[in-house]
């Protein structure tokens, strides 16, 4: 089974920098990363999604940190990043890794069957506070 792991999260002051990966375990030779996201949760407020990037490195940004924070990813580690730039109270938040996998496998009569499968991270917390 697939499991995402989130880290770097922790205490930064405003105009400060973090660091978040996205590692994930499980997928042996079966699992093929696909679209990776990031999403923040802040108390009180919906799940927003706040980064992606597709299986061609093709990025997607929420406005609110467009110019700040960059999502990249390395597929041979099976590993996302979000580097978070110019932090701002606003950005204080659990953040999430949420990816898409394709899996491949043959069915009970033999036919190879290609699907999607999503999962999850539990989340990193990122408090940015002076």
């Amino acid at each position: 089974q697939v499991q995402l792991v989130e880290s770097g999260g922790g205490l930064v002051q405003p105009g400060g920098s973090l660091r978040l990966s996205c590692v994930a375990s499980g997928t042996g030779t079966r699992y093929d990363l696909d679209t990776l996201r990031w999403f923040r949760q802040a108390p009180g407020a919906q799940r927003e999604l706040v980064a992606t990037i597709s299986k061609a490195s093709s990025t997607h940004y929420v406005d609110s940190v467009k110019g700040r924070f960059i999502v990249s990813r390395d597929d041979a580690k099976n590993t996302g990043y979000l580097q978070m730039n110019s932090l701002k109270a606003e950005d204080t938040a659990v953040y999430y890794c949420n990816a898409d996998f394709l899996v491949a496998y043959y069915d009970d009569h033999g036919v190879p069957i290609r699907a999607r499968n999503e999962f999850w991270g539990r989340g990193t917390q990122v408090t940015v506070s002076s």
